[in-house]
């Protein structure tokens, strides 16, 4: 099941000055797939895919740098990740350029959450947070 979640109106967190806001944005779409055929339920095992869009809105381009996920689920485990890139690439986006790919995670429970940042340097140099708000990683029928 496919769960379309748009965080467009969620602007990059500045970690310099404000004066290059304008210049420095990027958004984050993200859709979610609960995958049945990999997933153990009986072993507390769910798994789910994501699919991140990112979109350079801002008019510098950018380079995505690296990446920083809070991992969630029902019993109250986290799980933190950091690290290079995503899926082996450090994509550059000129302004109006996107870069799509899809990644997973395991979960015990059949319900959690993620949220995180991609951590950007522009061409200029100035690095900044294109933030990921928390979205909703859900078996089919687990909520209502």
């Amino acid at each position: 099941m496919n769960h379309p979640i748009d965080t467009r109106d969620a602007p990059a967190r500045q970690a310099g000055s404000d004066e290059h806001r304008e210049d420095n944005h990027i958004e984050v779409e993200v859709s979610t797939d609960y995958l049945e055929e990999q997933s153990q339920p009986e072993d507390d095992r769910y798994v789910f895919a994501y699919t991140i869009t990112l979109r350079n809105t801002g008019r510098q381009p950018a380079r995505l740098m690296t990446r920083h996920w809070i991992i969630n689920d029902a019993n109250g485990n986290t799980q933190e990740v950091h690290g290079e890139g995503v899926v082996g690439e450090t994509p550059y986006l000129r302004p109006g350029e996107t870069f799509r790919y899809t990644s997973g995670t395991v979960l015990e429970t059949p319900v959690g959450c993620m949220e995180g940042s991609y951590q950007m340097v522009s061409d200029d140099g100035q690095p900044f947070d294109a933030e990921v708000p928390a979205f909703t990683l859900s078996r089919p029928n687990a909520l209502h």
